[in-house]
């Protein structure tokens, strides 16, 4: 069977380490584990007794004291009760592994982290403290103490405060999972009390509230509460509870929380008014009253608490996954995990020309569409105009005019049309070249192991960088090349088949007297225009393969080859300075490792719990 203490003292060790871990809520939409667990939250006007209250439930003097507003950041109060024998300590989140046995140094470590935060002024802040203390004389309980609540800014306040401290309460106790401990003095009319109002607002069944009244030793003589304490003036679906707590003289005269908790006792079992309800009275009662409601909530909230750590688990792991597991110390380790973010990072590459993702398409639409265009667009017809065919003809000729074919100025024209093709085939070269770099910087952000470690980017980037102007390189010499072919040797036969193409539609070939005739020259350009036409679509055809051949064949077979040379030469710190991660990232990986960590243990836990029931 589960007790009571392994039902809370689960919890507390889960609270304890979301405390650790920063992991209880705070300005965060988002559920935590922290929120999804039941505490205790303490409220109260000032001067209420608050303090008093918490102080007696320990069984410790150690919370501040003074006039006005003492309380000026939440106390995350964790009570965790240890074997008999033990020493009791405290413990800061602020100072970990810290333990503090003398009483008073806590109460002088909540001043001075109080003012560390808010300065020696008046100020508060939602920033709360952490402390857990450890001791065999107190049950276990989380409390969270908050500023008290007012009506009036006193000096050194702005205006603003009591609308501060209110929402700063209200942004605990309106969450489902707290449990309201609403402090009241008996000398005030429970119709002001500042914590019963915001209790109702929040709480209007009274199903989380716990109501309690303070200072009824210092009530007028022939009054009494039991109006309040046995619920007829305001009822709540648990007892009120009333407090006897030390007054200032015994404070003053140091009287231990031993002795006070027996003049408590004493003072409920001899009064003839609250003798009848001595059993459920003081801070004893209180303590054990809470921890008992507290269990039987946890019970009800277990299920919805493993669903939400099982859910958590589920998305951090998920996360995890997402930003890469740690990376290893070892040089071949290290070595490996390279070469396998680069292939990563060359599949996706791959897919992006071969179709699987988007790209490759725009290389095709270069040799479907702009490479046709462009060679549409050569100015062929002002080159082979009558007047620059009469001209280069002429000068070929020179002193002495050709017999009967004016061959070498043939030559001259069809090198000189065959020398514009050199810029549609540069062109198509360079269009793919950056089509190739877009897609290497597409794959290298679509490789999501890669984003983990920017240096390795940058080299991966530069590497392919690198290769691609090699590969550039050797595609502009090659479709060059293809061109200077076409004009390094003529294609005879289509020369040869022209006289007999004329002699068959009866326009034999002219006589010497019409060599420099007008119509004569433009057979000479129509001739040369025919030819370099079909040479176009030679090289219409022949580009593209060319370009396939050395660009984008090439980049898939070897686009990495140099940088792999160069990376199984590095030293081991040179391999690691590749895998030197984004800080901002390893830090969230180790906070996510962390809370995973918290979440598996507080399910093995909880499941430990579950079973015993």
């Amino acid at each position: 069977m589960a007790t009571m203490e392994s039902l809370i003292g689960l919890v507390n060790r889960i609270q304890r380490a979301c405390t650790v871990l920063g992991d209880y809520g705070g300005d965060s939409a988002l559920p935590t584990l922290w929120e999804a667990l039941p505490s205790v939250v303490v409220v109260g006007g000032q001067s209420s007794g608050k303090s008093s209250v918490l102080e007696s439930i320990v069984g410790r003097d150690f919370l501040p004291r003074g006039s006005g507003i003492v309380t000026r950041r939440p106390l995350v109060l964790q009570l965790q009760k240890t074997e008999q024998g033990l020493q009791e300590y405290a413990e800061f989140l602020h100072m970990p592994k810290k333990r503090v046995t003398d009483f008073s140094m806590v109460r002088k470590e909540i001043q001075d982290e109080t003012d560390r935060v808010t300065g020696k002024s008046k100020q508060i802040s939602p920033v709360p403290i952490h402390l857990s203390i450890f001791s065999p004389n107190v049950v276990n309980l989380t409390l969270i103490d908050l500023p008290g609540l007012t009506k009036v800014a006193i000096e050194g306040q702005p205006e603003s405060i009591v609308q501060d401290i209110e929402n700063m309460v209200r942004s605990y106790v309106e969450k489902p999972n707290c449990i309201i401990l609403a402090i009241t003095p008996a000398n005030q009319d429970i119709a002001t009390s500042d914590a019963i109002k915001i209790a109702r607002e929040v709480d209007p069944t009274g199903e989380r509230t716990f109501g309690v009244l303070t200072k009824l030793d210092l009530m007028d003589k022939g009054t009494n509460a039991l109006e309040v304490l046995e619920g007829r003036s305001y009822r709540l679906q648990h007892p009120w509870v009333g407090i006897v707590n030390r007054s200032q003289a015994d404070i003053n005269k140091n009287v231990d929380m031993i002795a006070a908790r027996q003049r408590e006792r004493e003072f409920f079992a001899t009064s003839p008014d609250y003798g009848h309800l001595s059993s459920k009275m003081g801070s004893e009662y209180l303590a054990k009253l809470l921890s008992k409601h507290l269990e039987s909530v946890i019970k009800a909230r277990i299920p919805g608490i493993a669903s939400l750590i099982n859910r958590s688990i589920d998305e951090l792991e998920a996360e995890l996954d997402h930003l890469g597991r740690p990376v290893a110390i070892d040089a071949g380790a290290q070595l490996y995990t390279i070469l396998e973010l680069c292939r990563a990072f060359d599949q996706i590459f791959k897919e992006h020309l071969d179709g699987g993702r988007p790209g490759g398409d725009r290389i095709y639409g270069v040799f479907d569409y702009q490479l046709p265009a462009a060679l549409k667009k050569l100015p062929l017809d002002r080159y082979l105009s009558l007047q620059n065919v009469r001209k280069v003809i002429s000068e070929a000729d020179g002193y002495q005019p050709h017999l009967i074919a004016p061959e070498q100025g043939y030559r001259r024209l069809i090198d000189g049309a065959l020398n514009y093709f050199r810029g549609p085939a540069d062109a198509s070269v360079d269009a793919v070249h950056f089509i190739l770099k877009e897609l290497v910087r597409r794959s290298i952000a679509e490789t999501q192991e890669l984003k983990r470690f920017p240096t390795l980017q940058a080299e991966i980037a530069a590497a392919a960088s690198e290769a691609l102007e090699r590969f550039r390189e050797d595609s502009k010499k090659t479709t060059i090349r293809l061109v200077e072919m076409e004009s390094s040797y003529l294609t005879v036969d289509f020369f040869r088949r022209l006289p007999q193409e004329a002699e068959k539609g009866g326009n034999p070939v002219a006589s010497s007297a019409d060599r420099y005739t007008e119509g004569h020259f433009r057979r000479i350009g129509s001739n040369v225009f025919s030819y370099i036409g079909m040479v176009s679509e030679t090289l219409k055809n022949t580009i593209p393969k060319a370009v396939v051949h050395c660009q984008v064949r090439e980049a898939k077979r070897s686009l990495l080859d140099h940088f792999y040379t160069q990376v199984g030469k590095k030293e081991a710190k040179q391999l690691a300075e590749l895998l030197d991660e984004d800080p901002a990232l390893m830090n969230r990986r180790q906070q996510c490792a962390k809370r995973l960590e918290l979440y598996k243990s507080a399910r093995d836990e909880i499941d430990s719990v579950s079973w015993s029931r």
